[in-house]
């Protein structure tokens, strides 16, 4: 099996939106609050080529630009995808997503960046109401776009708490759009999906892959090879697909960022070697 890895550097610090983003929803982006600096370097020396980051962190650099430009260098890593995500189903706000959408697949594009990833599809409190998968949908479409008139390839990643956990939501959404799919093999599975037969029905959408391992009891995500997800399964659906693109390895969260990165690496070298 032919592909390329890369990393998240979501782990190197908490989670966050950002925080202007509760008034403002134009500036409503993913963040970690770590020292990119530092990730990036962990994530070469473990071995990987590219790293993804989220639209929060890459749009810190949007005014020292050069400061990215020599990390990137210096590092060795291409800044493969930058994540993001918008709620898409409300009409009032949808112009401040696609405009927030629009300044990340900008600035990504600078740097070379050919993969913009955007989750979302809100879930009301009360439940989805009818047409919100369809309107997810017509907003990724419109993502897309926005991609593509940047020079980047859009893809959709279904995530939990999102309109598109289980394989007929995912489906119903992707009948309203011709984005990407970037499959999240962790949320997948949580969601209650078959995970390869899932890769095999979307094949032809699928040019960019997260892996993660997930872990039941405890909930939790882990590196690949820990947990209970068959990740071996996995490999042999993409290889059986003929996926030799990107393949970016994750943790939400982990003790030693570090060590679970060079984990996935062994793991993941000797699972492709395999293949």
């Amino acid at each position: 099996m032919d592909a390329k890895l890369a990393y998240h550097a979501n782990c190197w610090g908490p989670l966050g939106g950002h925080p202007v983003g509760v008034t403002s929803i134009g500036n409503l982006t993913y963040m970690t609050f770590a020292d990119m600096a530092q990730a990036f370097s962990d994530i070469a020396a473990a071995g990987y080529k590219g790293v993804e980051i989220f639209d929060g962190n890459l749009l810190e650099y949007a005014d020292r630009k050069d400061e990215l430009k020599a990390l990137l260098q210096r590092t060795g890593l291409d800044l493969l995808a930058v994540y993001s995500g918008a709620n898409l189903i409300f009409p009032d706000v949808a112009a401040e997503e696609f405009e927030k959408i629009r300044r990340v697949a900008d600035l990504a594009a600078e740097f070379g960046t050919t993969h913009l990833v955007v989750g979302g599809g809100a879930k009301r409190l009360a439940g989805a109401e009818p047409g919100d998968r369809a309107a997810t949908g017509a907003g990724l479409e419109t993502c897309r776009e926005i991609a593509e008139g940047a020079g980047l390839r859009a893809h959709y990643h279904p995530h939990l708490t999102t309109l598109a956990e289980a394989p007929d939501e995912i489906a119903e959404i992707f009948a309203h759009t011709g984005i990407d799919f970037c499959p999240d093999t962790a949320h997948l599975a949580a969601g209650g999906c078959d995970v390869p037969a899932l890769i095999r029905q979307w094949a032809d959408r699928i040019s960019y892959v997260h892996l993660k391992g997930l872990q039941s009891d405890p909930f939790g995500f882990t590196p690949l090879g820990q947990g209970d997800l068959d990740m071996t399964a996995i490999m042999t659906a993409l290889s059986e697909t003929g996926f030799d693109g990107w393949i970016t390895t994750e943790l939400d969260a982990w003790p030693d960022p570090t060590e679970g990165a060079k984990q996935s690496y062994q793991w993941l070298t000797a699972a492709m070697a395999a293949a």
